[in-house]
C-alpha cells in the first residue's frame, strides 16, 4: 500500500508529458475529487442522516430529484465554480448552462455532469455515481462559458470519467492516455491506483437490459434479445445482470466484458430515444469505453459521433465489448 501511486501523483507525471501543460487541468480533477469524497460520506451515512428520500421536486428530466442528488450537484457545483480553471457547467439536474459566478475567475474548462447517477437505488444500498466529461471551450472570449461551447460532439472531449460509490469508493479516469482506476483508501482520504490501463475484453458473456420494456422495443431488439436467451443459439451462452445504476452496470462489463444497452422504446412519449443523456451519459462513457479497447453505438453510429442539438438530449446506448456491441449493430441493421 505505501507504494501505491495516489491520483494527484498520477495526474502530476502525466502532466510533465503533455507540452505546455499548466496545472490548470490537474487543479479541476483535484476539486473534483473533493466533490467526490464529499459524496462519498454522504452516500456512507445515508442510512443514518435525514438524506434518504425524494426532496419534494422534479428536475428538468420530469423526474423526482431525491435529497442526495440536490446534496451531489451542489458540491460540485460549489468546489468548481470558484476553481479559476472553468468558464461554464452543465448538470443533469439543471435545465440551463450553469455559470460561473462574477466574482471568480473564469478558466477554459467546461464541466458536464451526471452528480449522482442511479440516485433511486440510494434508499436500498445499490451502488450509485458520478459521470463526468471535460470540454475545451470553443469560443475565444475570457468572459463565461455559452452553450455553444457545451454542444460538442463526444469525439472532442478531453477527459472523461466516473466514480463509483459502492462496497469501496472508485475512480476510472481517462485524458486520453489509458484508462485508470484509484481506489479511496478511508483511512488516508486518498484515491490510489488500483486499475492501471484498463482493457474491456473483447468477448463478454454478460448482458445488462432492463427486461421490463422488452414490449416497448423494436422488433429488431427483442430478436436480439431473444437470441441472447436462446440456449440453442450460436453463441457461448449469455448471463443477465442488471443493477438499475448505468454506472455500476457499467464498470462492472467494463471489467469482465459484456454489454449494456438503454435502447430507444414506445414506453414513454416524451422519450422517443431512450432515457439516457448524450452529454452527461453516453458522451463520458464512450470516451471511456473506446480508450478501454471497447465500443458505444446508437445501434447505427458512434456515440461520440452524434452532433448534440440541446444540452439534455437523450440516445438509445448500446455500449461494452468491441464485438458485442458489433453483433448489436447487426440486429438493428437487418444483417441477422
Amino acid at each position: 500500500m505505501l507504494g501505491r501511486t495516489t491520483v494527484t501523483q498520477h495526474l502530476l507525471l502525466t502532466q510533465t508529458e503533455v507540452s505546455g501543460a499548466t496545472g490548470t487541468f490537474t487543479r479541476l480533477i483535484n476539486e473534483l475529487i473533493v466533490a467526490a469524497k464529499l459524496i462519498s460520506r454522504e452516500v456512507n451515512k445515508a442510512g443514518l442522516n435525514d438524506i434518504i428520500g425524494y426532496a419534494g421536486r422534479e428536475n428538468v428530466q420530469g423526474e423526482a430529484v431525491r435529497k442526495l442528488d440536490d446534496f451531489s450537484n451542489d458540491a460540485i457545483i460549489r468546489r468548481l465554480q470558484s476553481s479559476g480553471v472553468l468558464c461554464a457547467m452543465a448538470s443533469e439536474e439543471v435545465a440551463d448552462v450553469i455559470e460561473i459566478p462574477r466574482n471568480y475567475p473564469v478558466g477554459d474548462y467546461l464541466l458536464i455532469f451526471d452528480p449522482l447517477d442511479g440516485s433511486s437505488n440510494i434508499d436500498v444500498n445499490v451502488s450509485v455515481g458520478t459521470i463526468f466529461s471535460v470540454l475545451h471551450r470553443t469560443t475565444d472570449s475570457c468572459d463565461q462559458g455559452t452553450l455553444e461551447d457545451i454542444l460538442q460532439p463526444g469525439y472532442k472531449q478531453v477527459a472523461a470519467g466516473y466514480f463509483v460509490y459502492g462496497s469501496s469508493t472508485i475512480m476510472v479516469f481517462c485524458a486520453g492516455n489509458g484508462v485508470h482506476g484509484f481506489t479511496l483508501d478511508p483511512s488516508i482520504g486518498e484515491f490510489l491506483l488500483s486499475h492501471e490501463n484498463m482493457k474491456i475484453p473483447e468477448w463478454g458473456n454478460t448482458f445488462s437490459i432492463n427486461e421490463g420494456n422488452y414490449y416497448y422495443w423494436s422488433e429488431d431488439m427483442r430478436r436480439y434479445i431473444d437470441y441472447l436467451k436462446d440456449p440453442k443459439a450460436d453463441h457461448r451462452g449469455y448471463t443477465s445482470r442488471y443493477v438499475g445504476s448505468l454506472v455500476a452496470d457499467f464498470h462492472r462489463n467494463l471489467i469482465h466484458g459484456g454489454i449494456f444497452l438503454y435502447p430507444a422504446d414506445t414506453k414513454d412519449p416524451r422519450k422517443p430515444h431512450g432515457k439516457l443523456r448524450l452529454m452527461c451519459e453516453a458522451n463520458p462513457l464512450a470516451y471511456i469505453v473506446e480508450h478501454a479497447g471497447g465500443s458505444a453505438s446508437d445501434g447505427t453510429q458512434r456515440i461520440m459521433n452524434i452532433i448534440p442539438e440541446e444540452l439534455h438530449q437523450r440516445v438509445p446506448l448500446i455500449i461494452g465489448s468491441k464485438e458485442e456491441v458489433r453483433i448489436v449493430e447487426e440486429f438493428i441493421q437487418g444483417k441477422r
